[in-house]
């Protein structure tokens, strides 16, 4: 899955929680997406990895 491909599938679900939960803003989801940032960042200096080669590994979980 390339970075392209992980956007898209954000996006969805982005878009999925807005339906089913009205009351999320996207204030809310911007919040989400810093604090995923944060994670990869952590991932990264953590393990020595590049970030999209921590992406691949989530994207095959």
């Amino acid at each position: 899955m390339n970075r392209d491909q992980l956007e898209g599938k954000w996006k969805q679900i982005k878009g999925n929680f807005k339906q089913k939960y009205g009351e999320i803003t996207d204030d809310d989801i911007t919040y989400s997406e810093g604090k995923f940032d944060e994670m990869l960042g952590k991932l990264q200096e953590k393990t020595g990895k590049e970030r999209e080669a921590i992406e691949k590994e989530i994207a095959e979980w």
